[in-house]
């Protein structure tokens, strides 16, 4: 049990530090985009920066719902990225908060931030700056726009989570066996887990 403990913490304290980096990493970014750039292109960055929430929250539930019984049977026929689904699978507690939790919580933050900047420039570009009602009715109807967005979407995500989790995390575990492959970048090593029981009767 200590073990677990300590191990869980560890894991806690990882992704947080993860979350801390990726989370000023996006901010910069998306600042620095954002600026100098028009009012189209200012939301058309808010929306993929929604969407991108939607699709990792999609994923993450997705390998928290997969079964990995089909997987053995896809990697028996060598079928690419079947092993990676394994190791997804086995590793769904980890994935599922990176993927949720990290991505999808700091693509929420940082649509936020990138919405107030759009807002600012629309409300400079429509010349309401002097307005103080309609700067508040640009900005809550702009908002309202990306809050039903990413409800909506996320919504819409965990509904093709449960009911194709299988086919999703497939297609995950092509894109890292892909990645493995091509750039030698290994997510997942696809091998499966040690059996940690000793047998005595031997």
């Amino acid at each position: 049990m200590k073990f677990s403990i300590k191990h869980t913490i560890r894991w806690s304290s990882a992704i947080a530090v993860i979350t801390l980096v990726l989370a000023a990493i996006f901010s910069i970014l998306s600042s620095f985009i954002l600026s100098g750039v028009t009012v189209a292109t200012g939301m058309l960055v808010v929306f993929i920066i929604v969407w991108i929430g939607v699709v990792f929250d999609t994923i993450g539930l997705a390998a928290a719902a997969a079964d990995e019984i089909p997987f053995h049977s896809m990697a028996s026929e060598k079928v690419i990225g079947a092993k990676q689904a394994i190791s997804i699978c086995r590793n769904a507690d980890r994935f599922s908060s990176f993927c949720n939790d990290v991505i999808g919580d700091i693509s929420g933050i940082v649509s936020g931030t990138a919405s107030t900047i759009v807002v600012l420039e629309l409300v400079a570009e429509l010349g309401y700056a002097q307005h103080a009602t309609l700067q508040t009715f640009v900005a809550v109807l702009f908002t309202s726009v990306v809050a039903a967005m990413t409800v909506g979407g996320k919504a819409f995500g965990k509904t093709v989570a449960i009911n194709y989790s299988t086919h999703i995390i497939l297609f995950v575990g092509k894109v890292f066996y892909h990645l493995d492959q091509k750039f030698h970048i290994k997510i997942f090593n696809g091998k499966p887990k040690k059996n940690k029981k000793k047998n005595h009767d031997k």
